[in-house]
């Protein structure tokens, strides 16, 4: 499945872009202050980042309404350690709550599956090629 994502610098800002996807046009991306930016809106890590928390916290929550279990809520903090990241190393620490299951291995087996979500799959075991090239003008 092919999916655009629309990324265009906005005017009187210096970093940042706003994003056009399949209708939400309220999404935007900047650089913090400590790197030029305005510190306006998430940056490109962050979203990265709350990609894997929000896919891990749905995949849970799809398993556990089919196994009609109690889940109630998840709670998902995703700290992130970049301090390497120049090395080719990048760091991040998903902390899981599983709110209305008291059951020890229910909680065991949501965040086991968890790790089968699509991000969580993608950031460890794909192979991802970026092609980037420059539109022609019209």
């Amino acid at each position: 499945m092919k999916k655009s994502i629309a990324v265009t610098s906005e005017r009187n800002h210096i970093f940042r872009q706003r994003v056009e996807l399949d209708g939400f046009d309220e999404l935007y991306v900047d650089v913090p202050q400590a790197y030029g930016g305005e510190g306006s809106a998430p940056d490109p890590h962050d979203y990265f980042d709350l990609s894997l928390g929000a896919c891990k916290a749905i995949t849970a929550q799809m398993y556990a309404r089919r196994k009609q279990w109690p889940l109630e809520g998840v709670s998902v903090t995703v700290n992130r350690d970049d301090s390497e990241e120049r090395k080719g190393l990048y760091r991040l620490e998903v902390v899981m709550s599983f709110h209305g299951i008291d059951d020890p291995e229910q909680r065991d087996r949501l965040e086991e599956i968890s790790h089968k979500c699509p991000i969580h799959q993608l950031m460890t075991s794909a192979t991802v090629e970026v092609t980037t090239r420059t539109a022609a003008e019209a």
